[in-house]
């Protein structure tokens, strides 16, 4: 078996080891209840992933059979009045008056 010829140092050591440590979980907070979850997992305490129910849970299927019924009778989207905007046509004076705008301002006088 292979000997090693000097002594590990410690900063050596150490150094090798940077990388073997714990990591913080991410945590987010669930957008139906608020509790704390990983992202990506189905939430434990509501059973929602995405928005979604994917587990109903005795407390929540009041809450979700209200959910779905309130998603098949929607209100109907009333029209909202469109407000007119005037289009300014060109006419010869406006035409002119940008022409001595543009004038004036190579010139320098304002």
């Amino acid at each position: 078996m292979a000997v090693p010829f000097r002594r590990t140092s410690k900063t050596k050591k150490r150094m090798r080891r940077t990388h073997f440590k714990l990591e913080a979980v991410n945590l987010v907070t669930c957008a139906h209840c608020g509790a704390m979850i990983k992202s990506h997992i189905v939430c434990p305490t509501c059973g929602y992933y995405d928005g979604k129910p994917i587990i109903v849970k005795e407390a929540n299927k009041e809450a979700v059979k209200k959910d779905e019924t309130r998603k098949k009778t929607k209100a109907p989207k009333t029209a909202k009045p469109k407000e007119e905007t005037k289009v300014v046509k060109p006419t010869k004076a406006n035409k002119d008056k940008a022409k001595l705008a543009i004038e004036q301002g190579k010139k320098g006088e304002k």
